[in-house]
């Protein structure tokens, strides 16, 4: 058996599909774990979705900002949201029901201690351990699945920008979606810096959320959510980013767990790459 984690999908459903064929993969045999972002940006968001359901325990998904943030459009909880052309066919979709109901019954983190590894779509926060991390995106998990609708209209806003374990109610959800599903960079302190989406920026005032020390220091962890990184492994700080841009011309990354050598396969993105990129 095999078990490899797979980058943001962002609705590039070909490449998925060329990259499980490079992994000659098979679902009786291998595992997947997949971190989130399933959807947006790509032409074939509903392929992907669709994909990623009909695998079923052959897979592990993580919920990513953009799921959230469709669920939240999708489900009426925040009727400010657009919706994009690229997810449209999901809501016109025969099984678009099932499709989100699959949707709001994944996960927020996953941990196997096996495995020795951790995942989530963005990071954690510097006072979390595992325990902690399973912990409190369980209480994410129960609000998503008994009150969608209060925790998604709420759950938007970059206040407050640090952990607190007292925190409580609306603050507390809303801060832990975002260590989970949104942080990239913090201030020295340790607050949230939501702002940030270019490149990791090493210096006195900020730094990404795995140099921060954190109880988490001694799991290896695997996210996404941040193709500007520009490089997979972090073996220093016990991470590995595996959101390779696949949606912006980049490349789609498996990254395999069960393998002490950690190896990659990738295979092209089908999008072209952004003017601004080039």
């Amino acid at each position: 058996m095999a078990v490899y984690a797979i980058g943001d999908l962002h609705g590039c459903y070909r490449p998925f599909r060329s990259l499980l064929e490079c992994l000659d993969f098979k679902h009786s045999r291998d595992r997947l774990w997949l971190v989130g972002d399933l959807i947006n940006r790509g032409p074939d968001s509903l392929g992907c979705l669709r994909e990623a359901r009909a695998l079923g325990d052959s897979a592990i998904t993580v919920l990513g900002n953009h799921d959230l943030s469709f669920l939240a459009a999708a489900t009426g909880s925040a009727p400010d949201k657009n919706l994009n052309s690229s997810l449209k066919p999901i809501l016109d979709a025969p099984d678009c029901d099932a499709l989100i109901a699959w949707l709001l019954e994944q996960p927020l983190a996953h941990h196997d201690p096996d495995l020795g590894w951790l995942m989530v779509h963005a990071g954690v926060a510097p006072e979390w351990d595992v325990a902690t991390t399973l912990s409190v995106a369980a209480e994410v998990e129960a609000r998503l699945r008994s009150a969608p609708h209060d925790l998604l209209s709420r759950m938007f806003g970059d206040l407050p920008a640090q952990w607190d374990a007292s925190l409580t109610g609306e603050p507390r959800e809303r801060l832990i979606i975002n260590y989970l599903t949104r942080v990239r960079m913090t201030d020295r302190s340790g607050n949230l810096l939501m702002k940030h989406k270019g490149p990791a920026d090493f210096d006195d005032d900020q730094t990404p959320w795995f140099r921060q020390p954190r109880a988490t220091r001694d799991t290896r962890i695997v996210f996404g959510h941040w193709s500007a990184l520009q490089s997979v492994a972090w073996p220093e700080d016990n991470v590995w980013c595996v959101d390779t841009g696949c949606a912006w011309g980049g490349q789609l990354t498996a990254l395999r767990l069960d393998d002490p050598e950690f190896p990659l396969i990738q295979v092209p993105s089908d999008q072209p790459v952004p003017e601004q990129l080039r």
